[in-house]
């Protein structure tokens, strides 16, 4: 299992989103996430495997 990430994320925190410590803290990794895909519009976010799952039924070849 690799490690959380916590350095990138306290860069991107303080250094991108200038958090103060108190609000990086108060933030759950899944919120800062949310945040770094703010900044990466053009990155592709996998689909869900309901997503895939319907896609495959409806075109199964």
């Amino acid at each position: 299992m690799t490690p959380f990430p916590w350095n990138e994320t306290m860069q991107f925190g303080f250094g991108i989103l200038r958090l103060s410590s108190k609000d990086f803290w108060l933030m759950t990794p899944r919120e800062i996430f949310a945040a770094y895909l703010a900044f990466q519009p053009n990155k592709a976010v996998p689909i869900s495997r309901a997503k895939l799952d319907d896609l495959m039924q409806n075109f199964p070849d």
